[in-house]
């Protein structure tokens, strides 16, 4: 059979990224333009500077991967590109420059959603074994996910509020740590002791989530402590919140497991780079005698090369798009 590439185009926040991967497993060029430096300025990103710069950027980021592939856009054999979640403005950016390439050089324009994006970004690692449940955690998503085939998704719970990466970095903001936060807790983690008691949400029978009842009680116990004129002990703090978030996350994974008979579990996301959780699901998983699958940290964060691994697998599932496809800042994977 043909060997398929797929580039695939990621703007749905704030990198710009272009990536080329071959039958969905390979990578054969990827280029991240971040904007972490313009965005640590306001704490966050800033939804119209995000855009603006990916305006500026996806050209130059296309050129620089086609070269660094050393190949020219008639050997692409389709177009992968974000379609949503995300921010508006940004994931407009990156389907206009899609759509252009789809019309100028006649390739299918092939519409990835943004989580499936994160859970093909293990194929780059190995093949994916069917059933397998995908642990989605991200800035703006905490889901699982039973695939029982490629591009098959059921989700079995999600959270209620507050996705677990959104609700990393309020922490770390809360304790004066600069954006991005969620890794700097992480790091921090390692240096404190588990000394503060924080609430374990939702402690249910249920695949469900909620952070925000997590968040709120880090928010008040930081304001008590300085009203009291008390010293917060930054490490400890983070030690103390890491522990209950990693834990409320893998107890409902062991739930999962369990329950829906699972032999291989995927993480992916975002919060997937967060070495806690990394270090509780491969515990978890051994103990259980389950085989687990983490992407190396430059699969986790946004990048091009899961959405281009994923559009191969969508491709080969018959998903192809017309040049109506439109954005969408909100979209259930389905």
């Amino acid at each position: 059979m043909k060997d398929m590439y797929i580039l695939g185009i990621e703007s749905s926040c704030d990198e710009t990224s272009v990536a080329i991967v071959k039958n969905g497993v390979e990578e054969i060029a990827t280029v991240i333009s971040s904007q972490i430096d313009v965005h640590k300025n306001y704490g966050g990103v800033v939804p119209e500077i995000a855009s603006r710069h990916h305006v500026k950027n996806i050209t130059m980021v296309l050129e620089e991967c086609l070269e660094k592939a050393n190949m020219t856009m008639d050997q692409i054999d389709g177009i992968a590109i974000t379609y949503g979640p995300g921010l508006i403005g940004s994931l407009l950016i990156g389907l206009e420059a899609a759509k252009t390439l789809s019309f100028v050089y006649n390739k299918p324009l092939i519409p990835v959603h943004h989580i499936a994006g994160h859970i093909y970004a293990n194929s780059l690692v190995q093949p994916l074994k069917f059933p397998l449940l995908a642990v989605v955690v991200s800035g703006g998503h905490t889901e699982l996910i039973i695939m029982k085939d490629h591009y098959k998704f059921e989700k079995i719970g999600g959270t209620l509020d507050d996705a677990i990466g959104e609700c990393y970095d309020k922490v770390a903001r809360v304790i004066g740590l600069e954006y991005p936060g969620g890794p700097k807790v992480d790091k921090l983690s390692k240096e404190g002791k588990d000394t503060y008691k924080l609430p374990v949400p939702l402690q249910d029978d249920s695949y469900n989530f909620s952070f925000s009842g997590l968040k709120s009680a880090v928010i008040n116990l930081v304001h008590n402590e300085e009203q009291r004129g008390e010293e917060i002990r930054k490490a400890d703090l983070a030690t103390s919140f890491q522990k209950v978030a990693v834990e409320s996350i893998t107890s409902k994974v062991r739930k999962a497991i369990v329950e829906q008979g699972i032999n291989y579990v995927i993480v992916a996301g975002g919060v997937a780079a967060n070495n806690g959780l990394r270090t509780a699901m491969q515990e978890l998983t051994e103990e259980l005698g389950v085989e687990l699958s983490i992407p190396p940290m430059k699969y986790c964060t946004d990048n091009g090369t899961m959405i281009a691994a994923a559009g191969y697998f969508a491709y080969q599932d018959g998903r192809v798009a017309d040049l109506n496809l439109n954005s969408k800042s909100q979209d259930v994977l389905k």
